[in-house]
């Protein structure tokens, strides 16, 4: 669950001696792409008292934010394409209402994304969020009224809001014709590029047990094929995995695109699914490194 109300309570106090219920131990986080994982061992309570939630906060100069309330003693924290470093401890409120001691705060650095380079095409905000694209967050039944021939969007002149759907559906959906279906990407380049660019393809969810593949080509030549996780089968009806207790299961895939694949004027990208079920955009593009 995702809160940004601001709370003093943690704002890096540090742990004293004495506090009836001790403290979280044994956080760490780990930076992955787009995420910061967090872990900690689940708090031991005296008596019969129970752990209620957890509240986990991100640590600043200016305080703590209360990043989210979680049953479990885990949470991923969703980040941007630019790595930064972030500070985070754990308190334990208990079914009485008593909190714990704020856990020794850990830091860690997301990794850079892809994304993080200057766009060359793009469709759609790296923001964990798909609402931008057309007929999100629920109205997939209308895609094949929608988007007769399938996704031909042109960088710099269509728009996300109507020429390109939420979600990608596949051979396995019946609503979509149980036929492949191939999203394109137009984009014009004034000079081939001396060196190699690279690919961000953000989810917000997938089918979870037949998320399938798709294959990426560029010119009509096919780059690889991606095979994709399995997501929580939400985001054909919500698409907001930053929303407060989303359960919505976001996956990242980035890869080089050699200089060659590129030419001087249009350039067409293509994901076609090849197998398997829909898949949920949050955004994707081409990008030159900084």
């Amino acid at each position: 669950m995702t809160d940004t109300t601001r709370t003093a309570d943690t704002a890096g106090r540090r742990p004293g001696s004495g506090h009836p219920h001790g403290a979280v131990s044994g956080l760490d986080a780990a930076g992955g792409l787009g995420v910061v994982e967090l872990t900690w061992r689940p708090y031991r309570t005296r008596g019969r008292q129970l752990v209620d939630h957890y509240e986990v906060h991100e640590l600043s100069a200016a305080g703590g934010t209360l990043l989210a309330r979680t049953l479990f003693p885990h949470h991923a924290h969703l980040v941007g394409p630019e790595p930064a470093t972030r500070r985070y401890t754990v308190v334990a409120v208990l079914d009485s209402g008593a909190r714990t001691r704020p856990a020794r705060p850990v830091a860690a650095v997301n990794e850079r994304s892809v994304a993080a380079g200057r766009a060359v095409a793009q469709v759609g905000a790296f923001d964990h969020r798909g609402l931008e694209f057309a007929l999100s967050p629920n109205l997939s039944a209308r895609y094949p009224a929608a988007f007769p021939q399938d996704v031909d969007f042109r960088h710099g002149t269509s728009d996300p809001a109507r020429d390109w759907c939420y979600l990608h559906p596949g051979p396995a959906d019946s609503w979509a014709g149980r036929r492949e279906h191939t999203f394109t990407l137009r984009f014009d380049l004034p000079v081939a590029p001396e060196r190699d660019l690279g690919f961000a393809l953000w989810l917000i969810d997938a089918h979870a047990s037949a998320a399938g593949t798709a294959e990426l080509a560029l010119g009509g030549r096919a780059v690889t094929t991606l095979e994709f996780r399995g997501g929580a089968t939400r985001g054909s009806l919500e698409g907001d995995a930053t929303r407060p207790g989303s359960v919505l299961k976001p996956s990242y895939y980035e890869l080089p695109l050699a200089a060659d694949l590129f030419t001087a004027g249009e350039n067409v990208l293509t994901l076609r699914k090849t197998s398997g079920s829909w898949i949920a955009y949050d955004a994707l593009g081409v990008f030159a490194p900084e």
